[in-house]
C-alpha cells in the first residue's frame, strides 16, 4: 500500500505491517483513504480527528442542498371566481417558497363528461401564474382527476444583473 504521513509527505509503497509499525511510532492512526485505488493508499492521521471533519463536510453539504416539496391545489370544474382567485394566490406563495405545485382538477359524478371545463380552468391558473411559474407537466386526465404540474421560473432574472456586472469588469 502507498503510505502518507501526517505532514501530506509519501512514504512511498510498503507491507502493510511496516506501514502499521510507522503509524505506532509516531502515535497516530494508519487509515486507508483510498481503498480502490491501486496499490490502495493509506494515511498516517488521527482517526477521531478524521471522523469529526468528515463529519463536519457531511454536514456542510446538507446545509447546503435545497428540499424541494411538492404542494397539491385541488380545483373543481365549477369552482367560483373567488375561490378562484384565493387559491392563486396561495399557488404563488407556494412558488415564492421554491415548492412546486400539482394543480388538481376533481371530476364528480357526472362532470367527468365535461373535462373541456377543467382544461380549461387549468389553462386560466396557467395564464395567471405565467410570470412566476414554468409548467413542468401538462394538463393531463388520469381517472377522475385532471392535474398538471407547475415550478417556480428558475433564477433567470436574478442571474442576468450578475452576468452583467461581469461582463463590465472584463471590459
Amino acid at each position: 500500500m502507498r503510505v502518507i504521513d501526517a505532514e501530506g509527505n509519501q512514504l512511498g509503497v510498503m507491507a502493510t505491517k511496516d506501514a502499521l509499525a510507522a503509524a505506532e511510532n509516531s502515535g497516530l492512526d494508519l487509515v486507508e483513504v483510498a481503498a480502490t485505488a491501486n496499490p490502495p493508499v493509506c494515511r498516517i492521521m488521527d482517526y477521531g480527528k478524521f471522523k469529526y471533519q468528515t463529519s463536519k463536510k457531511a454536514k456542510d453539504a446538507k446545509k447546503k442542498q435545497t428540499v424541494i416539496h411538492v404542494k397539491e391545489m385541488k380545483l373543481r370544474g365549477k369552482t367560483e371566481e373567488h375561490d378562484f382567485q384565493f387559491k392563486v394566490r396561495n399557488i404563488k406563495r407556494f412558488l415564492g417558497e421554491g415548492d412546486k405545485v400539482k394543480v388538481s382538477i376533481i371530476f364528480k359524478g357526472r362532470e367527468i363528461t365535461h373535462t373541456e371545463l377543467g382544461m380549461g380552468m387549468l389553462k386560466r391558473v396557467a395564464e395567471e401564474l405565467k410570470e412566476v411559474a414554468t409548467i413542468e407537466a401538462p394538463p393531463k386526465l388520469e381517472g377522475r382527476n385532471m392535474s398538471m404540474m407547475l415550478a417556480p421560473v428558475q433564477q433567470v432574472q436574478q442571474q442576468t444583473p450578475q452576468a452583467a456586472q461581469q461582463t463590465t469588469k472584463k471590459e
